[in-house]
């Protein structure tokens, strides 16, 4: 990949969008009940956190096939983010347009992931 290597990750929009994703989890998940600092706070802000993060790894890797392993991770991540918003809401947690909000922050996160990862393995 090496001359092809994106220079920055920053560059990316889907890393752009999955930091302002994480921003959104962290003054949700702000307004949780302190019972759940150990639970859902903790894994809401641990799955958003991996987002960017598999992005900016993965883009650092010396293959395309590397990269799109850690693209493929942070779509895992988005998977488990979207149930987690979805419990939050059922609790009672979020409110429907915040509910409303994240969600679709993450399929649009989701989306980007996956046409991401098929221009990495065609």
């Amino acid at each position: 990949m090496s001359e092809e290597k994106i220079s920055s990750y920053k560059k990316l929009v889907v890393w752009q969008k999955s930091m302002t994703l994480v921003v959104n989890i962290y003054e949700a998940t702000n307004k949780f009940p302190a019972s759940e600092r150990f639970g859902l706070i903790s894994q809401m802000q641990r799955a958003s956190i991996s987002i960017p993060s598999n992005i900016a790894e993965g883009s650092e890797r010396n293959t395309k096939k590397d990269f799109a392993q850690f693209i493929h991770i942070a779509l895992g991540s988005t998977s488990e983010l979207e149930t987690q918003i979805d419990i939050a809401f059922r609790l009672k947690f979020i409110n429907s347009e915040k509910y409303s909000e994240l969600e679709k922050q993450v399929i649009e996160i989701k989306k980007m992931l996956v046409s991401l990862k098929l221009s990495l393995v065609r």
